[in-house]
């Protein structure tokens, strides 16, 4: 069994209007959501083996603070193929991942995201910044993840985890 966690950056910062959209960081809300996720993936024990990034300032920002707060000892890939990705494009980078990963983590941005996971499972997903979906695929082979493989084991949304972290 494989399994892929798909991550959306978290909140970036429009505070520079002259940067580009590959350039802009996480603004404060960002950052503080992250210990949020990282906590959440431990008490899941969501442990993958490795992180594909997007090379954007926002998408690796949150690829790097995700695994100091999920306590993840594994390697940060940036991948450019990952930014403005379609669909079909990211299926493309899972399908070239090592065989021997049972696990790995896609971190982007929408709407490849979002179309992904629909592609994948076929149900569509809102996938708000610093959101995580969990999919688990019946196979040992990456190259065998094509649409509708997937079953969407979770998602992961921070609002509704900080409401069900005040009742």
């Amino acid at each position: 069994m494989k399994t892929l966690y798909i991550f959306r950056h978290a909140k970036s910062s429009w505070d520079n209007p002259n940067l580009a959209d590959f350039e802009r960081p996480l603004n404060e809300r960002g950052k503080k959501t992250m210990p949020l996720m990282g906590k959440v993936m431990i008490k899941s024990n969501f442990q993958p083996e490795l992180i594909l990034s997007s090379p954007a300032v926002r998408a690796k920002e949150t690829a790097d603070l995700l695994k100091i707060s999920a306590n993840l000892d594994v390697e940060v890939r940036l991948d450019e193929r990952i930014y403005e990705a379609s669909p079909q494009s990211l299926i493309e980078v899972v399908s070239g991942l090592n065989e021997s990963a049972k696990s790995a983590m896609l971190v982007g941005h929408n709407p490849g995201l979002e179309g992904l996971i629909k592609l994948l499972t076929g149900e569509i997903q809102a996938m708000p910044t610093a959101g995580l979906a969990v999919i688990d695929f019946d196979t040992e082979n990456w190259q065998e993840i094509t649409s509708e493989t997937g079953r969407l084991r979770t998602v992961i949304r921070p609002k509704e985890e900080i409401r069900q972290q005040k009742q």
